[in-house]
This record gives C-alpha cells, sequence and structure tokens, in this order.
C-alpha cells in the first residue's frame, strides 16, 4: 500500500548519491552519462510502443492529447514548478529545471508506475513498483549526475502522482483492463522516446504537454472494448 513512499525515498537515494559522484565528474564524464541513459530510454521506449494493437487510437491520443497539453501549458507549468523550486533550493545550475523536469517525465510515464500502484493499492502487492523503485533509483543516480540537484525534487512528483494512483486505484479498478494498460504502455513509450531525444539533444520536445495522451489512450481504449 505503501510502494509509492519506497519509490519516493529511492530517488532520494539515488539522487544524493549522484549529486556526490557529479561533483567528481568532468562535464565529458556526465555528457557519456546523459547519452547513455538517453540510448537505454530509446530501448525501453520501442518496446513499450510497438506492442499497441490499435496504431489509431495511439496516433489519436498522443496527437490530441498533445493539443490538450499545448493548451494547459504542462510543460511550461512543469519548468515553473522547477525555477520555483530552484529559487527555494538556492541552487546555481544550468541543468536544475532541465533535471527536475525530465526526471519527473521519466518516473511517471511507464507502465509500471500504473499498473505498479494500482496493484499496491488494490491488493497490496508492491512487488511492480519495488522492482520500478529499483530502476529509479539508478536511472536517478545517472541523471543526478548529469544534470544535478533539480532530479532530486523529482520525489516530490513521485510522492503526489504515484501516491494518488494507490490511493484511487479502488475507483479505476474497472477500467484498467489489459487492452487498456496496453495503449497506455504503447502511449508512454513514445513520450520515452521523446524524453532519449532531448536527453541526447537531438531536438527539445516537449512531452510534458503529451502527458493527456495517457488519459485519452486509456479513455478511449476502454470506451472501443
Amino acid at each position: 500500500m505503501y510502494g509509492f513512499v519506497v519509490n519516493t525515498i529511492t530517488v532520494l537515494i539515488g539522487s544524493g548519491l549522484g549529486l556526490l559522484a557529479g561533483a567528481r565528474l568532468d562535464d565529458k564524464y556526465k555528457d557519456i552519462v546523459l547519452k547513455s541513459l538517453g540510448l537505454v530510454t530509446i530501448l525501453i521506449g520501442i518496446k513499450m510502443a510497438i506492442k499497441t494493437e490499435e496504431i489509431l487510437i495511439l496516433v489519436g491520443s498522443l496527437v490530441f492529447g498533445g493539443l490538450i497539453g499545448q493548451w494547459l501549458g504542462i510543460e511550461e507549468r512543469l519548468e515553473n514548478l522547477g525555477e520555483y523550486l530552484k529559487k527555494r533550493a538556492g541552487s546555481s545550475g544550468k541543468d536544475f529545471v532541465l533535471g527536475f523536469v525530465t526526471a519527473s517525465l521519466l518516473f511517471c510515464v511507464g507502465p509500471m508506475t500504473i499498473v505498479g500502484s494500482f496493484e499496491d493499492g488494490l491488493y497490496g502487492r508492491g512487488e511492480l513498483i519495488y522492482i520500478k523503485s529499483l530502476m529509479d533509483c539508478f536511472a536517478a543516480m545517472a541523471l543526478s549526475a548529469a544534470l544535478g540537484a533539480g532530479v532530486i525534487f523529482s520525489a516530490m512528483i513521485i510522492l503526489v502522482y504515484q501516491g494518488a494512483l494507490t490511493l484511487l486505484a479502488r475507483y479505476f479498478q474497472d477500467i484498467l483492463s489489459e487492452p487498456v494498460v496496453t495503449e497506455m504502455s504503447a502511449a508512454g513509450g513514445v513520450m520515452m522516446l521523446g524524453i532519449a531525444i532531448n536527453l541526447l539533444g537531438l531536438s527539445k520536445i516537449k512531452v510534458g504537454n503529451l502527458l493527456p495522451a495517457l488519459v485519452l489512450a486509456a479513455s478511449i481504449t476502454w470506451i472501443v472494448r
């Protein structure tokens, strides 16, 4: 029931260790750490995205979800929150906001977040969240070593977002069928590809604005099926 607390703690630990390591790394080593994480994220994103069984649902949810997210300015709101936290923390790190936004999205868009939180909330089975927590710990180490202190504040997003999913799981148990999870995972996979492209410095995709695609993918699949 409290897997989200464990996940929050592991991200804090991983971020702390990464900050200690990052203080001793030259920029060229930070860059290779970031690029390595980006490449791994591409692999994970592709594996998730190709599982879609309804390509039109995937395309529609991303397009319309992106339009909704752009209208709501989700990415900008995340960045503004990052700027606020940066000021409150008294940080001068140039990548503080980038680290906060990237880590927050990376730790929250995958299927393990949603399915694991629901299993934990409904049945008290936290195994999936514990596995995710371990993975997030290592990812937080890599990100914080390369991008700095902003990553550690993503733990706050995990606590609120994952905690809400866990506590509200009982109200959504009838919706979370296998097809719904599959299409949500596919949409999350495409979003992870966007995160990877940002990590590799190939472009600047506002992945945060695609977050409504997860809700749309679930809703459309549930209605159709």
